[in-house]
C-alpha cells in the first residue's frame, strides 16, 4: 500500500501495529475481570479470592480460628491473605498483558496499560 514511501510506509506499519495492540489490550482488560486468583495465609486457614484486576471477591476463614482470644491473629491473617491475592492478581494481569506485547521491542519493566 505505501511501498516505496520509505519512512512513511514504516510509520503506517507502526500505526497499524499500535492499533492492533490497542484492540488486544482492550480484550485482555475485559478478561481480567474473569480471571480469579486465591491468596492464602496461615497455611490456608484464611483465603481471599480476587480478580486479576485486584478486586477482592470473597474471603474464607477456617472455623478453628474463631476464638475471641485470637482476634488479632485472625485480623493479621485476613490482611495477609488479601495482600497475597492482590499480588497474585497483579502477576496474573501482567502475564496476560505480556501475551499482548509478545514480540514487540518494549523497554524492560514497562508497565501496561500505559
Amino acid at each position: 500500500m505505501l511501498k516505496g514511501l520509505g519512512q512513511l510506509g514504516d510509520m503506517a506499519k507502526i500505526m497499524k501495529q499500535a492499533q492492533d495492540m490497542q484492540s488486544k489490550m482492550a480484550d485482555v482488560q475485559s478478561r481480567l475481570d474473569e480471571i480469579e486468583v486465591v491468596g492464602e495465609a496461615g497455611a490456608g486457614l484464611v483465603k481471599a479470592t480476587a480478580t486479576a484486576k485486584g478486586e477482592v471477591k470473597g474471603l474464607t476463614i477456617d472455623p478453628s480460628l474463631f476464638n475471641p482470644d485470637e482476634r488479632e491473629v485472625v485480623e493479621d491473617l485476613i490482611v495477609a491473605a488479601i495482600q497475597d491475592a492482590q499480588a497474585r492478581a497483579a502477576s496474573a494481569a501482567q502475564e496476560e498483558m505480556g501475551k499482548v506485547t509478545e514480540g514487540l521491542d518494549l523497554p524492560a519493566g514497562m508497565k501496561l496499560p500505559f
